[in-house]
């Protein structure tokens, strides 16, 4: 026959593995839960960046028509941009760079693209002095309208530099979730 107060002992051993491995599995659903909300996050960041939609041939139409309007003064009906777009004028102003092949619109990701082209260059780069004669299209298009306009441009590039902008995309993304 067992001591009276030896029953209660034992049992309460044999459940402390239980309760450890009920405490651990807890813990592990939440760090798993945290972990998945945490990634659920910045794929919503991810999906609310501006990317270009240069397959979407209404997107195209519509930036089409706008880059006619808004863009093809400065920047050339093709994309060719001004003459000298890397030296100063008179003004001291850049002139309007290529948007095609030969310029530099490519080696920058969607995001920026589009800050540069709502907020304009100043603000992006935080140097409210620099200017420019790009103009800030925050109230003259939508957002949609800049990610058409963007997506034309991005378009009429070839084939290799569509894929290098990808790439640059994929690269600015990843130093988000950092």
């Amino acid at each position: 026959m067992s001591p009276v107060g030896s029953v209660p002992r034992f049992a309460a051993l044999a459940r402390k593995p239980l309760v450890l491995a009920t405490a651990g599995l807890l813990t592990l659903l939440l760090v798993a839960g945290m972990g998945y909300f945490s990634l659920r996050a910045s794929e919503s960041q991810a999906s609310s960046l501006h990317s270009l939609r240069p397959d979407d041939p209404q997107a195209l139409r519509v930036g089409a028509r706008i880059y006619a309007q808004q863009c093809a003064a400065c920047h050339g009906a093709r994309g060719e941009g001004q003459p000298d777009w890397r030296e100063r004028g008179p003004d001291g102003l850049l002139p309007a760079p290529p948007h095609d092949a030969s310029g530099h619109t490519w080696h920058h990701p969607d995001e920026q693209l589009f800050a540069i082209t709502k907020q304009g260059l100043a603000r992006l780069i935080k140097q409210p002095d620099y200017r420019t004669a790009m103009p800030v299209y925050d109230g003259v298009l939508n957002d949609d309208e800049i990610v058409a306009v963007l997506s034309w441009i991005k378009a009429q590039w070839p084939p290799e530099v569509r894929q290098r902008h990808d790439a640059i995309n994929v690269e600015y993304r990843k130093s988000l979730s950092r």
